[in-house]
């Protein structure tokens, strides 16, 4: 089976998408190639993101990835928007998705751990929907 790209999508690509990319790639590496990118970029990752993925993942984004915008990724087979109401016209995908996750951005450590455990669970149901052909790229 050939990898899909998969992008997550996110205004200032800092924060969930991010975590999306960063659990995707150690969650579905095996069914999909995970980038993300934003509309716009920060000068870095959210550092509370970076604390929780590596506390609940060992995963060091901060070695990994930097923000991104549309442009500087691979050409998406699926495109999954975090809940920003981002409108990606420019970004042709074969499908696309929203998990209308709140920004946890200046909120406790609850709120990062959820939204941490909310994208694991959707990246593993999207994963098994990409295998069972359930989502036609």
């Amino acid at each position: 089976m050939n990898k899909v790209n998969v992008a997550f999508v996110c205004v200032h690509n800092s924060c969930r998408s991010q975590m999306a990319e960063a659990l995707g790639k150690k969650l579905a590496a095996d069914v999909f190639k995970s980038y993300s990118a934003g509309t716009e970029t920060r000068p870095s990752i959210n550092e509370d993101a970076v604390r929780i993925i590596k506390q609940l993942y060992a995963i060091d984004m901060e070695k990994t990835q930097f923000s991104k915008l549309l442009q500087d990724i691979p050409q998406p087979d699926i495109v999954i928007t975090m809940g920003c109401n981002v409108n990606c016209p420019n970004v042709p995908c074969k499908y696309r998705e929203d998990w209308g996750l709140e920004d946890p951005t200046g909120k406790n450590d609850v709120e990062f751990i959820q939204t941490a455990k909310t994208i694991e669970n959707k990246l593993l149901e999207l994963k098994e929907r990409i295998v069972r052909g359930q989502i036609k790229v």
